[in-house]
């Protein structure tokens, strides 16, 4: 994002603030307070624009204040119908471009609010046959921005734009969870060795396997819905710090109707209190602290499928990732687990970005917390990421597994298998089996045989894999020999 060039070429039109008279492009729909945010906050340089559920949100805001002013006869009808009509042109898609002020702002979020008010009233104007500005007849401040602060404004439109995000990972979370579970199902008589503490324990399926992958993951998809009903309640009606100065009580529940309306989502609702919702910011961290542990676990499925895949010779080599891409630029014939790779990466960073929103969060001051810009940026962020990771793990990745009975074979030598006869045979001698099997590198069904405590019959029944892998009613202690 860069600053707007002013040359001799350019036409411009003259717009006034606090701050004096300046010179704005004339085919610009933002005004004179988004032009001095462009001159101060080019920091990261991701402007509104990349955020375009952001933007219609805010549109849905301004739309619904305005039908509440028009109900109450607060705000002209002919000047509300026009910014109504903008803000749906906004919420259709149009002028997104228009939204340039930075991301990271100082100001509460007051350049994002202005620039949203600028552009409506702009294209206001325009509607009502006026040149476009975004000051006469209808005014950024007192029309579009009738009954409304910054301070109610930003965040409520932040956590609608949240929640169509969280919808989004809801639908690309749950496509995951299918193609586990279809794998759990494809796999669930596979056995293979199950390791704790990395090092060989008893076997479990590969079924077994993919199931946990998938109960994790549901747990995380309801916290999803949990994070959406968390961001439900807003704070529109508060204006600057929650008393509700200049915003008339019919206003406020008026607003609260017309936004459920306007947004489809049937849950928001007014906080109890306003001076609470409008300095505190615990909301965001809760949401943001549900998308942490979706990241988290997300991380150890992938760590998971990069031992599993290891090899082809000197690792696991249990299951077969899909191969993407070569490995290697020197290294003929290799090739690595990048999907896994590049979405523990993202599950990083979205930690990361959680770390951020929390001390954001804390750092707010009496009545406003400043830093809501940075909450918004990272959480956007932490969306895009999941959003756009968890499809590609869906299809590059898990639907193409397949297991390689080769490396899963290596079961039937393990000494784990000695712990199946437990019950039989006893602890004490099971664990001379196990320690006979580890220095001579003999099965041990053979050591078991040889030592004539179980005929073939039993042992191959006791050492079956559904036996092995499930819950048995005959599993207590026996007296061994």
């Amino acid at each position: 994002m860069s600053e707007p060039k002013l040359d001799a070429e350019t036409e411009y039109r003259e717009e006034s603030d606090l701050l004096g008279t300046r010179k704005v492009p004339k085919d610009a729909y933002w005004g004179v307070q988004t032009l001095r945010a462009i001159e101060n906050f080019g920091v990261s340089r991701v402007p509104l624009s990349n955020y375009t559920k952001l933007i219609k949100a805010l549109a849905m805001v301004k739309k619904a204040c305005a039908l509440a002013n028009r109900d109450l006869g607060h705000l002209k009808g002919e000047y509300a119908d026009a910014i109504i009509q903008a803000c749906d042109e906004i919420i259709e898609g149009k002028l997104h471009d228009q939204f340039v002020v930075d991301m990271l702002q100082g100001g509460a979020g007051t350049s994002t609010n202005m620039n949203t008010n600028e552009v409506i009233a702009s294209r206001a104007n325009e509607i009502l046959g006026y040149p476009r500005n975004s000051q006469s007849p209808i005014s950024a401040n007192d029309h579009v921005n009738m009954a409304q602060s910054t301070n109610d404004v930003y965040p409520t439109a932040i956590k609608i734009a949240t929640i169509y995000n969280l919808n989004e990972l809801s639908d690309v979370l749950g496509n995951l969870i299918v193609a586990l579970d279809e794998k759990a199902e494809e796999y669930k008589d596979v056995l293979k060795l199950g390791r704790t503490e990395m090092q060989d324990a008893v076997p479990i399926t590969l079924g077994q396997e993919f199931s946990a992958w998938s109960a994790c993951l549901k747990r995380d998809l309801l916290r999803i819905g949990l994070a959406r009903q968390v961001l439900e309640t807003h704070n529109i009606g508060a204006t600057a710090i929650g008393t509700s100065l200049n915003a008339d009580p019919a206003y406020i529940r008026l607003a609260e109707k017309h936004l459920r309306e306007v947004t489809g989502l049937e849950g928001l609702v007014t906080a109890e209190n306003l001076v609470d919702d409008t300095q505190n910011s615990d909301e965001f961290v809760h949401a943001s602290g549900l998308l942490r542990v979706l990241a988290t676990n997300l991380s150890k499925i992938c760590h998971d499928l990069i031992l599993l895949s290891s090899g082809p010779i000197g690792g696991f080599h249990e299951i077969v990732l899909p191969p993407v891409q070569p490995g290697s630029s020197i290294m003929p014939g290799k090739v690595n687990p990048v999907i896994p790779e590049m979405v523990i990466q993202c599950a990083y960073q979205v930690i990361g970005h959680d770390n951020v929103i929390s001390i954001a969060a804390q750092a707010g001051q009496l009545e406003l917390n400043a830093f809501e810009p940075l909450i918004a940026y990272n959480f956007f962020q932490a969306l895009k990421l999941l959003r756009n990771a968890i499809p590609i793990l869906t299809e590059k990745c898990i639907k193409g597994i397949t297991p390689n009975p080769e490396g899963l074979n290596i079961v039937y030598h393990s000494v784990g298998l000695v712990t199946a006869l437990n019950p039989v045979i006893g602890y004490k001698m099971a664990s001379k089996i196990a320690k006979e099997a580890l220095e001579t590198r003999r099965p041990v069904r053979d050591i078991v045989l040889e030592k004539g405590l179980l005929d073939e019959k039993t042992l191959d029944e006791l050492l079956s894999p559904a036996r092995m892998t499930q819950p048995q009613p005959d599993g207590h202690n026996h007296d061994g020999k």
